[in-house]
């Protein structure tokens, strides 16, 4: 059982000892910090902020503590229950709070928890905002509002009608041409609020909905992370019902999976190229994404005339950078799509509206429009390394060995060759390298990492 406090938030195991797994003291303190932390910062008690949770076993729980703690410090509470990362982070803007905090341990199995924090923008706060709150929960200097100033307590239960019809606003959102269609759509929301808003968007869509998982009862019927070896369900319930697509999400719905009519999988790491291509076909401008993500979201910006830029990995980093480089669209490899036109975060909804459009305007099925994109296979291993390593300086000399290549140290090292690439990120908890890469066969990918751990331990 774990407790990780860090600059996003803090995550852990439910039950245990205090500061060593996600207790109710804990979610107190840390509440009490993030409330404290916004009062120094706005120079005001009275604010006001958003509170939404996945569907997870502990979520009741866990919001009670952390609303009544916030109306202990004279913060004003708006709890929207059961949400969605990406509603909580429109409906911060939306009701002029000064931040948020949702209450989800994402794709983690159901006895974590975690507490995400957003500031008044509905962003997630920055490195330098969550050390600060950091300290502040490790010196307990917190100061509790009196009886005659507590907060006020309010639900609401319009979110996500409030965010749907922003998504059905967007001018690039075509609910026409998708209900023109009548797509027949399989969705597996791991038994969590994506079981909720995602059936509720494709009705809109005037698409046939047919429901794997939609209980929103936090009992996740399979390993709630959306990958090829957990969604053997919906892959064979997709063929069954002869459905033209189906669609995955974690279980605050920032990560979107598809799978095309054959019962195969999309590709996580094309659900965001998917939008690309259809976004930059429409406005031209930048995309970003993360080190680690594929190269085929650089493949398709080129083919149509536009930049592409990488972040460190992180969702704090795709962002700061899509601002910096004013973006169309970013995200990362994982199936989060960020559309700046409506927020800046991951949200599976506005990805499923994109890319329905895109389908319905392309007129191919999934799999043919899969085939339109370069195909990429990706490898993951890792090498661990004796305590006494440095390994700063064990990636500097790795670096040096590859001067005639195209090298980035943004985050760690990654190499771009001509037809493949590897990306060494360390730990920051543990003596590890971690070893990302991109090939065009999955033998090329797996060959390329062996060939960098002799690399490494050669260099050692």
């Amino acid at each position: 059982m774990a407790l990780i406090k860090s600059i996003s938030g803090i995550r852990g195991t439910i039950g245990g000892k205090v500061d060593e797994n996600l207790t109710p003291l804990d979610v107190v303190k840390f509440t009490s910090a993030f409330g404290t932390w916004l009062q120094n910062n706005k120079n005001k008690k009275d604010i006001t902020l958003v509170v939404g949770r996945d569907a997870r076993i502990s979520g009741s729980m866990v919001n009670s503590l952390v609303c009544a703690t916030l109306q202990g410090l004279g913060i004003h509470v708006v709890d929207l229950g059961l949400s969605t990362t990406p509603t909580v982070e429109v409906m911060v803007p939306e009701l002029h709070a000064d931040g948020g905090i949702i209450l989800t341990a994402s794709h983690n199995p159901k006895q974590w928890n975690a507490l995400k924090l957003l500031n008044e923008k509905g962003e997630f706060i920055t490195g330098k905002d969550g050390a600060e709150v950091l300290a502040l929960a490790e010196s307990e200097d917190f100061d509790y509002a009196e009886v005659d100033s507590l907060g006020k307590y309010e639900t609401r239960d319009d979110a996500f009608d409030i965010h749907i019809q922003k998504i059905l606003d967007l001018p690039l959102v075509r609910a026409e041409a998708i209900k023109a269609k009548k797509f027949k759509v399989v969705v597996d929301a791991v038994n969590s609020t994506g079981g909720i808003a995602i059936p509720q968007l494709l009705e809109h869509f005037g698409c046939e909905v047919i429901k794997l998982y939609c209980e929103p009862n936090g009992n996740f019927p399979h390993n709630p992370e959306p990958l090829k070896e957990h969604l053997g369900d919906i892959c064979e319930l997709v063929k069954k019902e002869k459905a033209d697509l189906g669609i995955v999400v974690d279980p605050d719905v920032d990560r979107l999976a598809l799978v095309d009519e054959n019962g195969e999988l999309f590709g996580e790491e094309y659900t965001l190229v998917a939008v690309a291509d259809y976004l930059l076909r429409h406005t031209k401008g930048a995309a970003v994404s993360n080190l680690s993500s594929s190269r085929a979201l650089a493949d398709v910006a080129e083919k149509l005339g536009c930049e592409y830029f990488a972040s460190a990995v992180g969702e704090v980093n795709v962002v700061t950078l899509m601002k910096e480089k004013n973006a169309v669209i970013g995200g990362e490899g994982n199936g989060g799509i960020i559309y700046p036109e409506l927020h800046y975060g991951r949200d599976s909804l506005v990805g499923v509206a994109l890319f329905l459009t895109h389908l319905a305007k392309e007129g191919k099925t999934v799999s043919e429009l899969r085939a339109t994109y370069p195909s990429y296979f990706m490898g993951k291993k890792k090498i661990e390394l004796t305590t006494d390593i440095d390994v700063d300086t064990l990636l500097t000399k790795v670096q040096n060995e590859y001067l005639n290549e195209k090298v980035s140290t943004v985050d760690g090292v990654k190499i771009d060759f001509e037809n493949n690439w590897v990306h060494l990120r360390k730990s920051n908890t543990e003596p590890i390298i971690r070893i990302y890469t991109e090939a065009f066969s999955q033998q090329e990918a797996d060959s390329l990492a062996d060939e960098m751990i002799l690399k490494i331990k050669s260099l050692i």
